[in-house]
């Protein structure tokens, strides 16, 4: 798969960018991804962000990490933070940026070390793309905790897509194929999910999670702390 997430993030931090970030989907118009969302500082984040940054403990794993921006804060806090992307050249731009500890893996290929949280924001859990994923997700994401770990992560209900009446048919709602535009390249299309908090709850349950509300703001985006049973 083109790394093109990655090539708009390594020409934004060299000053380099030649054009917009687009994200192609199947419901609508293209849109417009803003990369300088990827560099942003503590005080720039959501509150949203600013509560899952202060409950993360321990050895913490930052998934997706992007352009690092998460793990920095973490960094100024003086926690043991360890950023991973599957991206090579975000996670070249992570180290540029004064990352210290940085992993290029795919989360589902790695196996090495243990973490007390796992972190994954800016609806990171939507790489398990489709709910049979998530479910592969929490096998992987087990594994990889110490005992008492936790995994900490957001998601949205997109019903709002459908005036609240999302379709009912073989695939959830919230499985959702995007593809990535910039300069003239195109990523192969993948699936990312977006998972509502009653969905979310149910399958953590099945598969042996208690979830935790942290936090939910009016459009529907939702903070959660997940623990295995």
């Amino acid at each position: 798969m083109k790394d093109v997430l990655g090539a708009a993030i390594s020409d934004y931090h060299n000053n380099t960018s030649t054009g917009k970030l687009w994200v192609n989907n199947k419901y609508g118009p293209k849109e417009e991804m803003p990369v300088d969302v990827y560099f942003r500082n503590m005080e720039d984040m959501p509150e949203l962000e600013w509560v899952a940054l202060h409950q993360c403990r321990g050895r913490i794993l930052d998934i997706g990490a992007g352009a690092g921006s998460h793990a920095l804060a973490l960094q100024k806090m003086g926690l043991d933070i360890t950023a991973l992307d599957i991206s090579t050249q975000a996670t070249k731009v992570m180290k540029a940026r004064g990352v210290e500890k940085v992993i290029h893996q795919d989360f589902f290929q790695l196996n090495e070390g243990t973490y007390d949280t796992l972190l994954l924001l800016m609806n990171g859990i939507g790489l398990s793309g489709t709910l049979a994923g998530l479910k592969t997700f929490f096998t992987k994401a087990r594994s990889l905790l110490n005992p008492g770990g936790q995994l900490i992560f957001d998601s949205s209900d997109i019903s709002y897509l459908y005036d609240g009446k999302p379709p009912k048919g073989p695939e959830y709602y919230g499985e959702v194929l995007y593809q990535y535009e910039y300069r003239n390249q195109r990523s192969d299309w993948f699936k990312w999910l977006f998972i509502d908090r009653k969905t979310l709850t149910a399958i953590a349950m099945r598969e042996g999670w208690q979830t935790e509300l942290l936090f939910e703001d009016p459009y529907d985006q939702y903070l959660v702390r997940s623990r295995p049973l």
